[in-house]
């Protein structure tokens, strides 16, 4: 991988406790000897997407570089995810801990396992002003951001919470 290539993530959580499980995941990421955290963003309060009827969600964006490949980085985030407990039952449903790779330079990848950019981040305000955030400047990544948000129809609401703490959840 070259060295100017991000990789972004979302990161995001709506079951109990949400600001320990996310803390929890950053901090596997960053123990990853492959992986480079750069910038994390603030923390997002926001409505579920897909499925409504369940509690709000903290989510944050994650720019990183990394030599894995991005089917080792799928694993690493999945081991991430088995660890915290995630759960697979309910499609858009809640979950412990959630970690998508969202953007990698711009790669364009479409296998059994994987899609980049994320099909869906064009229509979710919690990955995309967030990550917007941190990829402001990314020659790579900041226009396809740009042209997605031009183009986002998500009406969902999203609340910059800054940095939270275990007391806020």
């Amino acid at each position: 991988m070259s060295s100017d290539e991000r990789v972004y993530l979302s990161v995001g959580s709506n079951i109990h406790p949400r600001v320990a499980s996310i803390r929890q995941a950053l901090a596997q990421l960053r123990a990853l000897p492959a992986v480079t955290v750069l910038a994390t963003s603030n923390w997002y309060e926001t409505e579920p997407w897909g499925k409504r009827d369940q509690a709000n969600f903290y989510n944050v964006s994650v720019a990183l570089t990394t030599t894995l490949t991005p089917d080792q980085l799928l694993t690493a985030l999945h081991m991430i995810e088995q660890q915290l407990h995630r759960q697979r039952d309910i499609h858009w449903g809640p979950r412990t801990i959630d970690l998508d790779i969202i953007f990698w330079g711009r790669r364009r990848i479409n296998t059994a396992t994987l899609q980049v950019p994320h099909p869906h981040a064009g229509e979710r305000n919690f990955v995309l002003l967030p990550t917007a955030e941190i990829a402001k400047d990314d020659p790579l990544v900041a226009p396809q951001l740009a042209g997605l948000i031009a183009a986002n129809q998500d009406t969902s609401w999203i609340k910059n919470v800054g940095n939270v703490s275990e007391q806020d959840d």
